[in-house]
This record gives C-alpha cells, structure tokens and sequence, in this order.
C-alpha cells in the first residue's frame, strides 16, 4: 500500500509539472507577494532541477506506450475503484487536491505501462493457480475452547463437502475472511504470496481438486484448486491477464524491462542538454 501511494503522489507532481509547461508565457505570474513574485517559468525550473530525469521519463514513457497500447473508460473506472478501496481516505485527499479527472490520467499512465510489462510476462506450468478457500480463523493466542470449536467447524465444513456440498456455498457460510462473500475466491497467485503451508498444499492440487484440512498461522483452510495454467493457450484473452497480472506482481523487472524496449523502439532524441544521458542513466541503474 505505501507504495502504491508513493507511485501515485510522484505521478501527481509528473502530470503537473506537464500542465505547468505547457503554457506560452512562462512569465505568467503564479503567487504576488510583497517580496516579489513566482512565475511559471520559475516554478517549472525548480520542479525541474528536483526531480526533472524522473518526470520527463515518465512522461515519455506515457507518450511512447500510448503509440501501441490503449487504455478503455472502462479499465480505468476499475483501476480507480480498487485504488479507492485500497487507499482509502489517503486516495480521496489526492482526488480532492487535484481533481477527479487528473488523477484518473495518472491511472491511465499506470495502465499503459502494465499492459507493456504483459507482453513481457512468460507464463510457466505450475508457476501461478487459482483457488478457493474456506477458513476458520484459529492462532496461537486463542483460548484452548476456541481452538477445539474452530477444529469442530471445520471438520462439520470437511463432512458437507466430502458429502457433496457445494464449496461456493460452504464458503459463504463457513469461511471467516473477506473472501467469503465471493465464496472463497482467492483468485490467481503466484508461489511466495502465501503463507508456506497454505501454499503447499495448493499448489500440490489439481484443478477442482479439494484439500484436507491445512494448518496455518490464519487458522484452518480448506482448499480448492479452480484454476492452472496448463491449458492457457487455449484460455480467454482476459484470464490469460489475470493469470500475467499475477505473475507481474512478483516479477517488477517485466516493467522496467517493457519500458526500455518501449525507448529503443521509439528512436527517442532528448533535446535538452540537461537530459541528454536521461536513458542511458535509466538503463545503468536497472
């Protein structure tokens, strides 16, 4: 989460330095006070000496990846949901300074570079799953009537399934996390986003597989393998991105790795000689 926030306020001062040149008079006054006065061109200038390589990357790399990749109303209207519900009252603040619109262009940016990062994701049998889970929260901390109830329940959740109930439903029911309102659904993942032993012993199923009962530091966990990757030639456009989305997570190089093929493809020249090795940094410190 904190990154996410660092990456959206830099994107903020990016987007704004942009606005802020792209007037014709940069002598336009921006604050008058009895000392003087800051113009836009003076504003520009210490945007620039501070943080100017990162910025004018950032807003080549938006202006090379628009070229190829596009970016739906749509995509973004979600993008801006699940940072809403990631951030929280940290996310509104930076919509309220800065206007809905504005930041929904950042998000966009941020979706271009995914989309550049997908192309380089290679997806390897057994690497990512999908899976179901239903939980009975238990730990080391709770009362010892409390670990014997939570090893009744989900030995009653065992029973109804291996009898042939429904796991969607059991997880509505039993699970006792926030996945149980999508009946258990944990999605895609990869290996190393789970604890150890819940990761085992998904990643030992096969698809539509269920597990037996599985200890971990949350409590006890059924688990349902929903999903693999050995036929993903033949999956849907959109879940082979669920599936590279998953993957990108754990694999942050695939973005910076996209971005410099983005640069190399684009025959970009720097005109300004105070950013004439602005890519060539780049790719040194990568």
């Amino acid at each position: 989460m904190k990154k996410t926030m660092i990456a959206l306020t830099a994107a903020v001062s990016i987007f704004a330095l942009s606005a802020c040149n792209n007037s014709a008079d940069d002598s336009e006054v921006l604050v008058e006070t009895s000392a003087g006065s800051i113009t836009k061109e003076e504003l520009y200038s210490a945007m620039k000496d501070q943080a100017g390589a990162a910025i004018l990357r950032d807003l080549v790399y938006t202006k090379v990846l628009s070229e190829k990749f596009e970016v739906s109303d749509k995509e973004v209207d979600k993008k801006y949901e699940e940072m809403q519900a990631q951030l929280g009252a940290q996310f509104d603040a930076i919509v309220q300074q800065n206007g809905e619109e504005f930041v929904r262009e950042i998000l966009r940016s941020d979706l271009l570079k995914e989309k550049a990062a997908m192309e380089e994701i290679e997806v390897k049998e057994g690497e990512v799953i999908k899976a179901s889970h239903i939980l009975v929260k238990v730990t080391e901390e709770s009362t010892d009537e409390e670990k014997k109830a939570a090893e009744a329940k989900i030995k009653e959740v065992q029973e109804k399934l291996a009898a042939g109930g429904d796991f969607s439903e059991l997880a509505k029911e039993y699970s006792e996390d926030g996945s149980a309102a999508n009946g258990g659904d944990l999605g895609w993942f990869t290996k190393g986003q789970m604890v150890p032993a819940f990761e085992e012993a998904a990643f030992a199923l096969k698809k539509d597989e269920v597990s037996e009962i599985v200890k971990s530091d949350f409590g006890y966990h059924i688990i349902k393998a929903t999903g693999t990757t050995d036929n993903f030639d033949e999956m849907k456009e959109e879940e082979k991105n669920e599936i590279r989305s998953a993957l990108l997570q754990t694999n942050q190089d695939a973005i910076q790795k996209a971005l410099d093929k983005a640069i190399e493809n684009a025959d970009v020249k720097v005109k300004d000689k105070d950013f004439e090795d602005l890519f060539q940094n780049e790719a040194a410190q990568g």
